[in-house]
């Protein structure tokens, strides 16, 4: 049966989705077609149509996919301590750069920015007089910091960047 959580299925969508990203990083997402998909994941068209309705489609559930394990990390974050959740996150990208790199070069930021910024700090904090553009400053920021770390191959360790945020956020003394 072809369940929603079905393993089988888990496993045919991660193969479409891990060729799909890997096509991504020579092609356009206009140049690839469901035919490239099947030929590299050897699986069946109706596989694909079972779990997308077309390439668009596997791309929204590509980033959906990594916007969840995004906010996955920050659980149980504590907002109070930002150098260790900066420190994950900056991990969680440097682990997965070729998905992050898949998210930016889709434009998937400029609707669905990445952040860590949270609401229920700002007002403990008494910032939500102004939160809206506090938040928009700081997301903007974190993700044109992540989108250059990105371009230059993470060169800076996770700690190195979790310390750049720290300093840019805090800022410099």
């Amino acid at each position: 049966m072809n369940t929603k959580n079905n393993k089988r299925r888990k496993e045919s969508q991660e193969k479409i989705e891990k060729a799909f990203v890997e096509l991504l990083q020579s092609r356009e997402i206009k140049e690839i077609t469901v035919a490239d998909l099947i030929k590299m994941t050897g699986l069946n068209r109706s596989t694909f149509y079972a779990n997308y309705l077309d390439i668009f489609d596997l791309a929204d559930k590509t980033r959906e996919r990594l916007e969840n394990d995004f906010s996955n990390l920050f659980a149980d974050y504590d907002y109070f301590n930002e150098h260790s959740g900066a420190l994950k996150m900056f991990t969680h990208i440097k682990e997965n750069q070729i998905f992050y790199k898949t998210y930016f070069k889709l434009c998937y930021d400029e609707k669905h920015l990445i952040s860590v910024c949270d609401p229920r700090r700002a007002e403990q904090e008494r910032v939500a007089e102004n939160l809206k553009y506090h938040i928009e400053f700081f997301r903007n920021g974190l993700n044109a910091i992540i989108k250059l770390w990105l371009s230059g191959g993470c060169k800076e360790s996770p700690e190195e960047m979790a310390e750049v945020l720290k300093q840019e956020y805090r800022g410099r003394r």
